[in-house]
């Protein structure tokens, strides 16, 4: 069986996959049951094996195995594909996020670009490896994951499982792993990692005509928030660095506080996020800036810290030469010259090397159209990509 990746990247747009990030949702758009559906269903007419890894409420991860000359199980070589399934969500699109356009060489939809579009190259890939058979072709399991845009679960799960004693289809760590996100066929070997938590403070409710009455959580988080900014401006950037991926970076995203403009708001509440590069790890970033912040507010009612609700580890290049050079020579022989770079963005690399397993970044299309109001790809990078895959899986013979 031949697969025009073309064709299936507009079949994968056409199914909506949406991930809520943390937002109350329900409706057919959200979640990745019906992708993880089409998915499955594909897989199997190739005569692979498939597998389900449960996550959350109609969140699985979906593993398929396509066996090489030797198994794993036997010493044989085994290659990892992983893409997620899900996409970030489509408020504000000024394009049908879900009826796939080709105009101008572009094909326009949500998730075109994260990450549709290295999957659909992947499977291609799978697909003309099936067909074919070619001789020493090592196993190639293709994982498609859940929750990569909010929380990175579907990635967490799967790294733990193959160091687990477990019948799962993959038996062991993979000899390298290749995780689909838009690089414009760069091959990323290193990016930051992520740290996600909320902070709060309490005050103490009155009417607002009696304000001395109460206590302003509002006020209060006010200091906290100057802290933060003194600690953005002097501190971070002096914080650990990567020659690839630049130093750590901070934000703080969203503030919620108060219920009534006549009350005294007694609960206030922002999200810090802390991006660090490899040589470091969430909790030691998270930690020194509690630390400092604890040490420069110092007022009544002190701010408490929730554990982090999302964190992923730094992707070092420390750990993947071997992958990396592969690729990267698969990539000059179909592109041309293209670069093995940093990102400071995070991805399910991270937790593939994490448990042992090499992995690269890779993948058609850019990150600045990824996730826009008109998300895009370009298809020559599509079939591109797919070439370049199908070359780096047959150097392992």
């Amino acid at each position: 069986m031949t697969l025009n990746p073309l064709e299936t990247l507009a079949q994968l747009v056409a199914v909506p996959s949406v991930n809520p990030m943390g937002r109350p949702a329900s409706g057919p758009a959200f979640y990745e049951t019906r992708l993880t559906e089409y998915l499955e269903r594909w897989l199997r007419t190739l005569g692979l094996q498939t597998q389900r890894q449960p996550i959350a409420a109609g969140r699985d991860n979906l593993i398929a195995r396509l066996d090489g000359e030797i198994p794993p199980e036997r010493g044989g070589p085994l290659i990892l594909f992983d893409a997620h399934q899900d996409t970030v969500p489509v408020d504000h699109m000024t394009i049908d996020p879900w009826k796939p356009v080709v105009r101008e060489g572009r094909l326009y939809g949500r998730g075109a670009c994260d990450t549709k579009g290295g999957m659909a190259a992947m499977l291609a890939v799978i697909a003309r490896l099936a067909a074919e058979r070619p001789r020493g072709m090592p196993t190639v399991v293709m994982t498609c994951t859940v929750d990569e845009e909010y929380a990175f679960s579907g990635a967490a799960a799967l790294a733990s499982s193959w160091n687990s004693e477990s019948d799962g289809l993959i038996p062991r760590p993979p000899d390298a792993a290749v995780v689909a996100e838009p690089t414009g066929l760069d091959v990323i070997v290193a990016h930051k990692g992520v740290v996600r938590w909320r902070c709060h403070t309490s005050g103490r409710a009155a009417h607002s005509a009696q304000p001395g009455a109460g206590q302003s959580a509002i006020y209060c988080m006010g200091r906290v928030l100057a802290g933060l900014e003194r600690y953005q401006r002097d501190v971070v950037a002096g914080l650990a660095s990567h020659p690839l991926c630049g130093p750590c970076t901070m934000n703080v995203g969203t503030i919620q506080g108060g219920s009534s403009i006549n009350i005294v708001p007694e609960r206030c509440r922002i999200e810090i996020e802390v991006r660090f590069p490899p040589g470091t790890d969430a909790d030691s970033v998270r930690g020194r800036l509690i630390d400092d912040l604890a040490a420069t507010v110092g007022e009544e009612p002190v701010p408490t810290h929730a554990p982090p609700y999302m964190q992923g580890p730094a992707l070092s290049d420390a750990d993947n030469a071997a992958p990396a050079e592969r690729l990267w020579s698969a990539v000059a022989g179909v592109a041309g010259n293209r670069q093995r770079r940093g990102v400071p963005y995070a991805t399910d690399a991270a937790f593939l090397s994490s448990a042992g397993t090499p992995a690269v970044v890779f993948g058609p299309g850019s990150v600045e159209q990824a996730h826009t109001d008109d998300e895009w790809v370009s298809l020559e990078e599509v079939e591109q990509a797919a070439e370049i895959l199908y070359r780096f899986v047959r150097s392992w013979e």
